[in-house]
């Protein structure tokens, strides 16, 4: 990416309850681990034409990772469908200048919204 001059990192996380709740080892260190190295990436990145960012949910996900009767429970879940819209537009020339940002993307549209509101 640096020799191209450019490019794109989206690194996937999750809430921090999530990175400390007893019972995600070795889950949740690992996905505090991915949020430590996004920011020194950005940091390190910065002025680069390579830009970094963090991606999660926003909420419990529907995926491999939910106990068994979880869905039971009466929890609302996320669909893992949620990440798309968000994981596409960050890699897109709309989003050139987005770095080091821990984006929701449950939250996505109303995170946008507020961006070009502030532009």
């Amino acid at each position: 990416m640096l020799a191209a001059g450019g490019g794109r990192i989206v690194n996937i996380s999750v809430n921090h309850s999530t990175m400390h709740r007893a019972g995600f080892v070795p889950y949740g260190p690992s996905r505090a681990g991915s949020e430590a190295l996004s920011r020194i990436m950005a940091a390190d990145l910065r002025d680069t034409g390579i830009t970094v960012n963090l991606l999660l949910p926003g909420g419990a996900t529907v995926t491999g990772m939910l106990p068994p009767g979880a869905r039971l429970a009466g929890q609302r879940f996320l669909d893992p469908a949620v990440m798309g819209p968000p994981i596409v537009w960050l890699a897109s020339d709309e989003a050139a200048g987005v770095h080091d940002e821990r984006i929701i993307a449950a939250e996505f549209e109303h995170w946008l919204r507020d961006r070009k509101a502030r532009q």
